[in-house]
Order: C-alpha cells, then structure tokens, then sequence
C-alpha cells in the first residue's frame, strides 16, 4: 500500500491537513511576533523574553491540555483553546507596543495552544490498519517539516501585504480554522481514552517513556543548534537565500527520509534498537556540521542531517503509544513535544552563548553534545523500551486504581 492508498483512506487526509493549517500559528509565531514588536519600537531584549514566554507557556500548557483531552475527549479541549490562543494573538497585533499586553498575549497564545499533534497521533491507531501505523507516523512525521517553511512564508506573505500585525491575525484565524476540521471530524468526536487510575504522574509513571523523552530532549538541543548555528553560518559565507535556503534544505532532507523510511513494510530490527540506530545515523550527521565546509557541501550535510531527524520521529511515536499507560496516550505526546521544545529552547540559548565566546565550531559542537547524551540515555535504557505485555499493563492499571480508590 502507498501513501497515496493510506491519504485516501476514511479522515486520514483531512485530519492530517487540519492538524497541519492548525499548527501554523505556532510555527509563524517564532517570526510574527519579533516582528511585530520591533516595528513598534522593542528592544531586540525585551522581543526576546517575548517569544521566550510563548515557549516556556506551550511548554507547560501542552502536557495539562493532553491529560484534559485523556480525560474529556478532543473536541472539548481543541476548539476552546483555538479561541483563547487566537484572542492571545489577537492581543499582540492590537498592542505591540504595550509591555503588558505582549506578555499577556504571548502567555495566552502559547499556554492555550491546540494539543493538535497529541491529538492525531493518538487518534491514528483508530483510523489506519495495524500494519500501516508505522507508515501513518512517518508520513506525519516527516509532513510536519511543512509547518516550519509553510509558517513563515505565510508571515513573509502577510507582512508583503499589509504588516506584521497582519500575520499574527491570519495566525489566529489559521489556527481556528485548523482545529476546525480535526475538532469536527467523526473520529476525534468519537475517540475516548481507556479509563486511567488516578495517578498524578500520569504516563510518566512508565520508566520506559520518561527514558525515551528524556533522550529526545538531545534531539531538541541538537535542533536548536542548527538553528542558531545557520544563521552564523549564512552570514559569514555567501549563500543564496541566507539561512532560510539552509534551514529549508534540512526540513527536505526529513521529508524525504520520513518517507522513505515508512515505505519499508517490515524492519527486522526492533524498534528500541532502530532507535538508538538512527539516533547514531543523526549524531554522526551533527558531527560532521562541525566542519563548516564550503556552502555547497554544507547543503548536502543540511540534506544529510534531515534525513535521520524523521525516521527517529516515526520511531518515537510507535514506542510512545506502546509504552504510554492506558488512558494517558495523549498527555505522552504532549510531554514528548513539551520535552523537544525545551531542548530546542536550551540549545538554542546555549549555541549563542557560545557562539559569541568561543567561535562556529565549538557552537556546532552543541548539537553534537545534545545527541550524544540523548543517544547514551536511549543505550542505557533500551531494556525499558520494550513494552510490556497487554496483560501486564491492565493488572497494573487495576492495581493502582484501586491503591487510590
């Protein structure tokens, strides 16, 4: 079966499209709101603790929202965060050049956004055959590169157009609009987690899971890097395109190893292993940035690097679902997303840092480090990734049920 048979299956297209319209407000936030601010006059500072506040925010937001949605469902909780992040929004268009109505809408934005990729991820076992999860997880893992070049040429388009403040409402406009189509859909309105003990830590009572996030966390640092690293790079070297063309070229290097990696029907490797494999495959790849080579093989590294981020994606889901404890599947996604943000926020910080100090290379190394950490926790627990029978997981579910009954 292709991806063409797999999008054309019952929701499969729709929702995917929803999730991804859905999350361009987040994407368009990282350049929107910058904007925004400096041309009322901001301090590169004070923009700054801005879009610093949006991410702490959607940091913690995203694993309460997930366990909301585990506990009420998804329609519940998407459409009335898509308002009160599109009223955050809204907020920084109206008053760029208020200090407190900037926090106030960054918060709002960022603590109130849609939980929209817990939510398919948590939705595709219901909507594609068994044998296609796998592929389903890889076509949405490496589809989502398109939210990070779709969101900022949709702020590029708007500023052209009219302003910035212009594209922090069609952000919010977008965003509703997204969780629209996935809010309404038969299999979101249908879905309901399996019952869950009253268990504060939720799925990080999984030693399994918490092992697994914490080793994606080196995936986030190494993100955020390149991020940083790029833009250095662009500057001292001429680039057509800059930074952007860099960054773009990544995002195409994960799209194609997402998908080339889901066309394989069947791995003989297990998951836990591949894993650590394709982690491995990205540190060797980050490894190699540290070189800085001339621009035209610093594209082939950015197509290089790209192609194992996808593949590790795709894996990490399939073993998210398997190891989440029963009922608390999508607060899981949402404290993998919560995890790679704040990597990507701290290896962002932390390459500038030394960037300013100590030179490109060194900077580079970052990303190295983030990896090479992240791979050694996914070594040392591979144990605890293999999930534990059907069976098992229900007498413990039952059991601390009624430990809290």
């Amino acid at each position: 079966m292709s991806y063409a048979d797999l999008l054309r299956g019952p929701h499969v297209t729709r929702l995917l499209l929803g999730t991804l319209v859905g999350r361009l407000p987040s994407a368009m936030a990282a350049v929107a709101v910058p904007l925004a601010l400096r041309q009322a006059g901001a301090s590169y500072g004070f923009v700054g603790v801005a879009v610093g506040a949006f991410a702490v925010a959607s940091a913690v937001g995203g694993p309460l929202l997930g366990r909301l949605v585990d506990r009420v469902g998804q329609p519940r909780v998407l459409l009335p965060t898509a308002l009160v992040a599109a009223v955050g929004f809204v907020v920084v268009a109206v008053a760029p050049g208020s200090t407190a109505a900037v926090l106030g809408g960054v918060v709002l934005a960022g603590a109130a956004t849609p939980p929209l990729e817990p939510c398919l991820r948590a939705l595709w076992p219901d909507i594609v055959a068994p044998g296609r999860l796998e592929s389903a997880y890889a076509l949405d893992s490496a589809s989502q590169e398109l939210v990070f070049v779709g969101g900022p040429l949709v702020v590029a388009g708007g500023v052209a157009v009219a302003s910035p403040a212009a594209a922090l409402w069609a952000g919010a406009l977008l965003g509703i609009a997204g969780v629209l189509v996935v809010a309404t859909a038969p299999p979101a309105r249908a879905w309901k987690a399996p019952a869950r003990p009253a268990d504060w830590l939720g799925p990080l009572r999984s030693r399994g899971l918490v092992v697994l996030i914490t080793g994606l966390t080196g995936v986030g640092i190494a993100i955020g890097t390149l991020n940083v690293l790029v833009v250095s790079y662009a500057e001292g070297h001429r680039l057509p395109g800059g930074a952007p063309t860099l960054l773009a070229l990544n995002a195409l290097g994960a799209l194609t190893g997402g998908l080339a990696y889901g066309a394989v029907r069947h791995w003989r490797v297990a998951p836990p292993r591949r894993t650590l494999l394709m982690m491995l495959g990205l540190t060797a790849g980050y490894g190699l940035l540290c070189l800085l080579p001339a621009p035209p093989y610093m594209a082939c590294l950015m197509l290089f690097t790209g192609l194992f981020l996808a593949p590790v994606l795709t894996i990490v889901f399939v073993l998210v679902g398997d190891l989440a404890p029963a009922g608390t599947v999508t607060e899981a996604f949402a404290w993998l997303v919560t995890l790679m943000t704040a990597g990507v926020a701290l290896g962002s910080a932390v390459t500038g840092t030394v960037l300013e100090q100590a030179g490109a290379t060194w900077a580079a190394s970052c990303g190295v480090l983030g990896l090479a950490a992240g791979t050694l926790v996914i070594l040392a627990g591979q144990a605890q990734l293999v999930p534990a029978p059907a069976g098992k997981e229900s007498e413990a579910v039952e059991e601390a049920a009624t430990r809290t009954a």
